[in-house]
């Protein structure tokens, strides 16, 4: 198995991609120990000295370390080699699935919202290892929040991404939309 690793926006994540689906029904993020129980993967990851977040896109890994922990040249190896025996053990990615709440019928212009997001920002977002979700629409004040995951949150570039290109292209498709913010 050939892993090959690409290098982020966010100096902090790196992104590791196993030729191979990895959450091919939606991503999944794990900021700490006790969220990594639900993967094996994860767990593993969490496991080893200075990984700080996992985040699991459709087809790759990003993984998060530590600030001022040790270099990529020193965690790349261990981090390969996990990823390596979970795809070469046949384990399940996540060990039981959550339920889903049902949030409700959206409105309509949350309904166009949520759209654009999955069909136009999303992709790009995902091809630097983060992901990009909706939380919240205010209709009164045109107000868009969201939460950035994976190598998104914490880059030193999200804030530009969303005001430059996001808030932009949301406006401009979505003209009830005033302003994006970021959920943290």
């Amino acid at each position: 198995m050939f892993i090959q690793t690409e290098p982020t926006p966010n100096p902090n994540v790196l992104k590791f991609l196993p030729g191979r689906d990895v959450a091919p029904l939606g991503v999944r993020e794990f900021l700490n120990i006790n969220q990594a129980t639900a993967s094996p993967l994860a767990e593993a990851l969490f496991n080893l000295e200075d990984v700080a977040g996992v985040f699991f896109g459709a087809d790759y890994v990003s993984v998060t370390k530590a600030p001022h922990g040790l270099d990529w040249s020193d965690m790349k190896p261990p981090i390969l080699a996990a990823i390596m025996d979970h795809f070469t053990s046949g384990a399940p990615l996540i060990r039981t699935e959550e339920a889903v709440a049902d949030a409700g019928e959206d409105t309509e212009i949350v309904a166009e919202i949520k759209a654009l997001l999955d069909s136009r920002i999303r992709p790009a977002v995902a091809q630097d290892g983060g992901d990009i979700l909706f939380d919240s629409f205010d209709e009164d004040s045109g107000v868009l929040s969201l939460r950035m995951r994976g190598a998104c949150a914490g880059c030193p570039s999200s804030s530009a991404t969303l005001k430059a290109g996001v808030e932009q292209m949301m406006k401009h498709y979505v003209p009830e939309v005033t302003r994006v913010e970021q959920v943290i």
